[in-house]
């Protein structure tokens, strides 16, 4: 969802015409969503892999590290600065493109903790709740106990919902 939400916000706020995934368009003028190739391993070393890679191939997976920004409500629901989240996916946003959505007005309030600050969750501004992660929060959400991104959406729908009543 992120990954299409950013593709969405690139098109139409940051002028990025046929901007695209290249899961999707291999072939776009703007890749804002591209595959990722180079890993950082715990010990400091990047490792680079490629579709061929008896390594994973470029699967990013299990729990990772992530920085929530200060100020944000990403930060406001989760009440503390840093998350582990699981990861199952291969396409990252491609930091080439950051300071051209957020001079947008596109809110990266969420970055991986390594040195490459890989894009983890976005909101937009002026909405009372527009967030997207790069992880997968279904993973740790159960029935009796909702993921922290599941509880705070459905308790601002019913806030919107309660002002959409009295209007």
């Amino acid at each position: 969802g992120m990954q299409v939400a950013v593709i969405e916000f690139a098109r139409h706020k940051a002028g990025l015409d046929r901007a695209h995934s290249t899961e999707f368009n291999p072939d776009t003028p703007h890749p804002v969503i591209a595959l990722v190739t180079e890993w950082l391993q715990g010990d400091g070393q990047v490792q680079k892999r490629g579709q061929d890679s008896d390594l994973g191939g470029t699967m990013r997976l299990g729990a990772q590290a992530c920085h929530l920004t200060p100020d944000s409500l990403v930060r406001e629901v989760y009440g503390q600065d840093e998350i582990n989240e699981r990861h199952r996916h291969r396409y990252e946003v491609n930091s080439n493109y950051i300071e051209t959505l957020e001079g947008a007005g596109l809110k990266l309030t969420g970055r991986s903790c390594d040195e490459r600050g890989l894009v983890e969750m976005i909101e937009l501004e002026n909405h009372p709740w527009f967030m997207a992660c790069q992880f997968h929060p279904e993973f740790t959400s159960t029935p009796r106990r909702g993921h922290p991104l599941f509880s705070s959406f459905v308790k601002a729908a019913l806030a919107q919902h309660a002002k959409s009543d009295k209007g």
